[in-house]
């Protein structure tokens, strides 16, 4: 066989291989000088921790003293920011005060932050105290309302109606604290106070 023709018969196979290695080459060199694609950032919608029905749930202050106890037919614990979302909850704000009652209460919805320190009740909410010694029984209805349990602090900007006895008092935006029994009404204050008795 003349060389001319040998090396006609290998130029076809030569140049497939010569062509992969060209390639291989370029793809190599290609994946090595390409900058790292970032991870994707979607994550979703939030996802429960856990969702628990008819629970009975009591909180405590560093103190050892009872904060709070709630009773709901649901509750939901979301792992973005481990707080506790409570459908219809019946709570009590323990006095820690010997001889006087809880404030007891119920609400549509409740929110619990992730430390036990902040708690959120929305829809009508009623709270409800029995009466003790000579002080009479007291009641408190609004819409919303914001309570600092290890504190003993509430507050809410909707309308408030509190009473005690034959004692109303109503405005728009209220403030109290449980501990020393001081209460502010910030607006719009309608009150009935009855006769001192002589």
């Amino acid at each position: 066989m003349k060389p001319a023709a040998w090396f006609g018969e290998r130029r076809l196979p030569t140049a497939i291989v010569v062509v992969g290695l060209l390639a291989g080459a370029t793809g190599l060199l290609r994946w090595w000088m390409t900058p790292e694609q970032p991870g994707s950032s979607f994550v979703g919608p939030p996802r429960s921790g856990y969702t628990l029905t008819d629970f009975q749930l009591s909180s405590y202050g560093r103190d050892g003293r009872p904060a709070f106890n709630v009773a709901a037919p649901r509750l939901e614990r979301r792992e973005g920011d481990e707080a506790l979302y409570i459908n219809a909850p019946a709570f009590d704000l323990p006095s820690n005060q010997a001889g006087v009652p809880d404030w007891r209460g119920e609400s549509l919805y409740g929110w619990v932050g992730k430390g036990g320190d902040l708690i959120k009740l929305q829809g009508p909410v009623h709270m409800h105290r029995q009466a003790y010694d000579d002080t009479a029984a007291a009641s408190l209805d609004t819409e919303d309302l914001t309570i600092w349990p290890k504190d003993n602090r509430m507050e809410t900007a909707a309308a408030a109606r509190m009473a005690q006895g034959a004692l109303t008092m109503s405005g728009v935006g209220m403030r109290a604290n449980l501990n020393d029994k001081h209460l502010e009404l910030l607006d719009d204050v309608h009150a009935t106070f009855p006769p001192r008795k002589r």
